[in-house]
């Protein structure tokens, strides 16, 4: 059928084949006077459904002179070499022209046909294509095709024409084509999920073997694994766990140990146990009694345990400066300071019987933080009010275990005589008899320290008044400073000195730290009494001094209380060899107990060496030397 949309009118053409021309499927254009295309024309439409209402103002269409005689066959694929051709003339009248003129365009098409095909024996076969969306053709406008100009006149312009049809072409693919019959349609796969963590980082593809994939094995990377698989719940099952873990009651298991809270208050305790115990006693084996009465004590009493971690992880942070070892012993030094104050204040209140107001513990937490000082190398006095609270805690009231009592007083005395030897106004308690030793006094090989229970500390005492004495007439302007009754108390000091003998067995260690002190003893009371020069005598007995401190081995457990007698030698050595010897003494104790106290008395010491260089006379009062330094600080 042959149409045209968007025309005025359509005449029938003259010819006889005018009804096969009705069915043609494909007009083919083969000529044309007219130098416009088939574009040109609006459109194709059956005649037969226009009306007669709309042919006066719309083109007329005449298909005059058509001939027969030579069409052409169609088959729909081409045209046949046997097939006849024919020439249609169109007349296009049109009569609406904007300007009022009438035109008339012709075109001629090549109808093709075929003799053989059902065409021609009047049989139709329809080819069946898909059909557009009517909205999207007509939605087409044709090229060329100007819209007509609206004049006064014009007022009865159609609008019910509609815009040109365009078939879809040939071999157009299908939107869901049908799958190749026989043949394996491929399957897209997503990415897996299920990979590896390193491989899915990388953006590789995983083998998924496990543990290890051999992917990151052959790129010779760490593989991370796979990440754990995640059941899947429903919304219902979801809100029923996260009210059952609402409804769950979280049940901690408390600490053993009050004060072992932690891993670095392990280690703390660890360090106590096998290190830090045996450079504060002269005994290094299991019955220390840092191990075998202190610790035992803080299980049973929180305060005590975080003075013994504080006093521990000081020591600890000296080695290991470590910013958690630092944290968590002060974390202790407070926890203790806190405690102990409470303590004090809860038993003072509670309490009737004045003897009985402190516990053990306690006194034994106030001894701890002066041992805290030597450990941190506090030079400022930092030491004295743990010092006083202790001897006020020992003069008011007697310790309730007696052996806890014979270890505590030895250890308060051994520290207040040693701190008298440099300061100016520390004396020791027991000259005022406030502080008196156990009434049971034991063997001296049982003592913790040296020089306590044996009575040799009674000497160091005794020359401490002596020196107190001279310094005030020499202050006042006595000449001489030492007279006749201080020169007496002297020689009777040192009568009992040469006759001391120490109860430790001969050439062990223990025997060999017996002379040390008692060479330092004599040093001591020399440099008291004797002007402060160069004499063969002050040199010989220094120079047995540190042959008894090279016999002692470096492991030994008397390192531990050999700073006091090192510093008194050191204060009397006037020979620059000797000086060596006690820097290498020095060294040697430092590497041994790691206390930090022992840098400050070695700076003490070649201080007082400096003003024996310049000023000599006045070498031999070292406490004031201290004072000027503006140091203040435990030589234990």
């Amino acid at each position: 059928m042959l149409s045209m949309q968007n025309s005025s009118a359509l005449v029938h053409p003259s010819s006889s084949n005018l009804n096969d021309l009705r069915h043609r499927q494909h007009v083919i254009p083969s000529s044309s006077t007219h130098s416009e295309s088939i574009s040109e024309i609006s459109a194709f439409t059956d005649y037969s459904l226009m009306d007669d209402s709309s042919v006066s103002h719309r083109a007329s269409i005449s298909t005059d002179d058509i001939s027969t005689e030579s069409l052409e066959s169609w088959d729909g694929d081409g045209l046949a070499d046997s097939s006849p051709t024919a020439e249609v003339e169109v007349k296009i009248h049109d009569v609406a022209h904007p300007l009022g003129v009438a035109s008339t365009k012709t075109f001629q098409f090549s109808l093709a046909t075929a003799q053989d095909s059902p065409l021609s024996m009047g049989e139709v076969t329809p080819k069946v294509e898909e059909v557009e969306e009517v909205d999207d053709l007509q939605s087409i406008k044709p090229l060329g095709v100007e819209p007509p100009m609206v004049n006064a006149d014009s007022t009865h312009l159609d609008s019910t024409a509609t815009p040109v049809t365009v078939p879809r072409k040939r071999g157009r693919p299908r939107k869901h084509p049908l799958p190749i019959p026989g043949g394996q349609v491929k399957i897209t796969k997503g990415r897996s999920k299920t990979g590896c963590i390193t491989c899915r980082r990388r953006k590789k593809k995983c083998d998924e073997t496990k543990p290890s994939c051999l992917n990151c094995q052959k790129n010779a990377v760490v593989c991370e694994g796979y990440p754990p698989k995640e059941i899947w719940k429903s919304g219902k099952q979801k809100m029923e766990d996260a009210a059952r873990s609402q409804c769950m009651i979280t049940r901690t298991l408390p600490f053993l140990i009050d004060g072992i809270e932690s891993d670095i208050d392990r280690r703390f305790l660890d360090h106590f146990v096998y290190g830090f115990s045996r450079v504060l006693t002269l005994i290094n084996d299991d019955s220390n009694p840092f191990k075998e009465i202190l610790l035992p004590m803080a299980t049973q009493h929180r305060g005590l345990m975080h003075s013994l971690m504080c006093l521990s992880g000081s020591h600890l942070s000296g080695m290991n400066p470590e910013p958690k070892v630092i944290e968590r012993k002060y974390h202790h030094f407070h926890r203790a300071i806190r405690d102990l104050k409470n303590n004090i204040k809860a038993s003072s209140q509670g309490s009737e019987e004045p003897e009985l107001l402190v516990e053990d513990p306690i006194i034994a937490s106030t001894i701890a933080l002066s041992l805290n000082t030597i450990c941190e190398g506090e030079t400022n006095g930092e030491y004295r009010p743990h010092m006083d609270a202790a001897r006020y805690l020992l003069v008011t009231q007697k310790p309730r275990n007696e052996k806890f009592r014979q270890f505590i007083v030895e250890f308060f005395q051994y520290h207040d005589v040693s701190n008298s030897i440099t300061s100016l106004d520390r004396r020791p308690a027991h000259l005022n008899g406030e502080l008196r030793l156990p009434d049971f006094v034991p063997h001296a090989q049982a003592g913790m320290f040296l020089g306590v229970f044996d009575g040799l500390f009674n000497y160091i005492s005794e020359v401490t008044r002596l020196r107190d004495r001279i310094r005030k007439r020499h202050n006042e302007g006595h000449e001489p400073a030492v007279d006749y009754q201080i020169l007496s108390e002297a020689v009777s000091i040192d009568s009992a000195i040469r006759a001391w003998e120490t109860s430790h067995a001969a050439n062990t260690p223990n025997w060999a730290l017996a002379q040390l002190y008692r060479q330092s003893t004599w040093v001591y009371l020399y440099r008291t009494i004797r002007p402060s020069r160069p004499s063969e005598k002050i040199a010989q007995v220094v120079d047995d001094g540190l042959a008894y401190l090279d016999q002692l081995p470096q492991d030994a457990g008397a390192y531990s209380i050999v700073l006091m007698p090192l510093f008194l030698l050191g204060c009397s050595a006037f020979e620059t060899r000797q000086r060596e010897r006690i820097q290498g003494g020095f060294e040697s104790l430092k590497a041994y107990s790691n206390l930090r106290n022992i840098e400050p008395a070695l700076t003490v010491v070649e201080k007082v060496w400096e003003v024996m260089d310049q000023k000599m006379e006045e070498s031999w009062d070292w406490e004031k030397i201290i004072q000027s330094m503006n140091m203040d600080f435990l030589i234990t």
